[in-house]
C-alpha cells in the first residue's frame, strides 16, 4: 500500500533528479559558480540563447559570404564563455578572501 510518505519521499527524489539535469549543461553559461536560483537559471538561459544567436548568426553571414561579419560573431561567440568564466573566478576569488576576512571565533 502506498502511503503519503512514500509519495512524499519519491517526488522529492523526482525533484531532484530533475532540478539537476538542466544545471550542469547551463553551469557553462552562468556567471555564478553555481546555479541556485530562478534567477540564476534565467540569466544563464539568457546567455545561452544569445550564444546560440552568435552561432546561426555567423552561419548565415557565411552562407551570405559576408565573411568580416561573420568572424566578428566568432570572436564575440568565443569571448562571451570567457568573460562568463573569468566573472565566475572573480565572484569565487571574492568569496575566499570574505571568508578569510571573518574572526576564527564565528
Amino acid at each position: 500500500m502506498i502511503t503519503r510518505a512514500k509519495l512524499v519521499e519519491q517526488l522529492r527524489e523526482h525533484q531532484i533528479r530533475s532540478a539537476k539535469s538542466y544545471s550542469a549543461a547551463l553551469a557553462v553559461f552562468s556567471p555564478n559558480p553555481h546555479i541556485s536560483s530562478r534567477r540564476d537559471l534565467k540569466v544563464a538561459l539568457l546567455y545561452a540563447v544569445l550564444f546560440c544567436f552568435l552561432m546561426v548568426s555567423c552561419y548565415v553571414a557565411l552562407y551570405l559570404k559576408w565573411f568580416k561579419l561573420s568572424s566578428l560573431f566568432v570572436f564575440f561567440g568565443i569571448l562571451l564563455p570567457i568573460g562568463l568564466k573569468i566573472s565566475r573566478n572573480r565572484r569565487l576569488k571574492r568569496k575566499r578572501e570574505r571568508r578569510l576576512l571573518l574572526p576564527l571565533s564565528m
